[in-house]
Formats: structure tokens, C-alpha cells, sequence
């Protein structure tokens, strides 16, 4: 079996419990309301903007043994820089404070699972940040434009406000068959052992952030 393949067998139930979390079915559905929709916005400005740095990190990491794939990764700084401020773009499109957003915090969700990926890169083996690469690309592939769609008729907002969605849907799209390849090229067991167990935990934290965005804000818990 080619390791894209065994990549998607093996983290099958991990993707099927995020796929499957009340939020993201609700919003396929249309079923959610503004305000979650703009935290969904701030929630993903807050690790979308790790991108670039993440990946700069990821190939400065990588053994020389591995530079066809730092080549790629070059290539994914090139198409991913710059997408955190279209999120901004959709903020504002849709009511939001955008400088308030690019001044806030994340969620703690967003925090744990962004510094996870830093610490896979220079603790781990650094091949395993490509697993959050499979999560995000992922996710995005199957879901992104069908919410998009959903939430553009049932909110009644502006495509102006969906640019990421429908946009990083788009490009993920033909992203996947480019990770596919890259995957299937990788040969040695550690490195392929090391995506596997990124891909399964940042299913489990990309799920937490997406739970995050129906819990209200920690001050206006500490107030009740």
C-alpha cells in the first residue's frame, strides 16, 4: 500500500470523530450563528498566521537526506503567505473588529494545539509536521466550500465575508494531490511513523478548536 493510502487508513477513526462533532455538522447545515461564525474567523487567524512561520521552521529542520522535500515546502510558503490576512478581510466583511482580532489571544484549544506543532518540528522529528498538514488540507478539502455555501444562505452575509472558506477550499483542493505525492514518496519508517501520530493528534486538537467556538469567552465565564 502506498503511504498516502496507509496515511488515510490509519488516522480514519480520528478524522471520522472531528468530521463528526456537533459544530461542524451544524455548519454544513447552515446551523450556526453569526457570532460562532466570527469566532471560527478569530479562532483560524490565530493559527493560520503560524502558516509560513511554521513551515520556515519545518524546512530548516529537515535533513539533508530530505531535500526534495524542503523543495516542497518552499513551494507551500509561497502559496500560503499571506492567507491569515484574508481572514481579517472576512472579519470585517461580516461586522467584525478586525484589529481587535489581530491584537487578541486565541482560545487555549488554538494556543495548545499551535504550539504542539512548533514542538513536533523541534523536539520530534520535524517529517511529522506534515501530518498537520493532512488535518488542516484536509479538513479543508472535505468541508470548506460546503459550508461556505451553507453558511452564506442561512446567515445571509456577503461572499465578500467567505474568502477563506471557499478560497483555502479551492487551493486545498489541488493542494491534496500534491501532499498525496509527497507522502508516497517518503520511505523511511520513522518519518512515516512520525506523520501518522502528528496526523492522529492534531485531529484530536484542530477538534478542540473547533468545540472552543461554542464555549463563551473565559472572562464572561469567570462573570457568571
Amino acid at each position: 500500500m502506498a503511504f498516502f493510502a496507509e496515511l488515510l487508513d490509519e488516522t480514519a477513526a480520528e478524522r471520522a470523530c472531528l468530521q463528526a462533532l456537533p459544530v461542524i455538522r451544524d455548519a454544513l447545515a447552515g446551523r450556526v450563528t453569526l457570532a460562532e461564525y466570527r469566532r471560527f474567523l478569530t479562532e483560524a487567524y490565530h493559527h493560520v498566521k503560524h502558516t509560513v512561520p511554521l513551515l520556515m521552521a519545518c524546512g530548516s529542520r529537515l535533513p539533508e537526506r530530505l531535500e526534495w522535500l524542503r523543495g516542497a515546502v518552499a513551494e507551500y510558503i509561497d502559496e500560503e503567505y499571506g492567507h491569515h490576512e484574508w481572514i481579517l478581510d472576512d472579519i470585517r466583511a461580516c461586522g467584525g473588529d478586525a484589529d481587535a482580532v489581530r491584537k487578541g489571544q486565541p482560545s487555549a484549544a488554538t494556543e495548545v494545539m499551535v504550539a504542539y506543532a512548533y514542538d513536533t518540528i523541534a523536539r520530534g522529528n520535524p517529517a511529522g509536521f506534515f501530518g498537520m498538514v493532512l488535518v488542516l488540507e484536509g479538513t479543508s478539502t472535505a468541508l470548506a466550500l460546503n459550508a461556505a455555501a451553507a453558511l452564506g444562505e442561512h446567515l445571509g452575509i456577503d461572499k465578500k465575508a467567505l474568502r477563506y472558506l471557499t478560497s483555502h477550499g479551492t487551493l486545498d483542493q489541488q493542494h491534496i494531490g500534491f501532499y498525496e505525492g509527497l507522502m508516497d514518496r517518503l520511505d523511511d519508517p520513522a518519518d512515516r511513523a512520525a506523520v501518522v501520530h502528528a496526523a492522529r493528534m492534531f485531529y484530536r486538537l484542530y477538534g478542540a478548536v473547533f468545540e472552543s467556538i461554542r464555549q463563551p469567552p473565559l472572562a464572561l465565564q469567570e462573570a457568571a
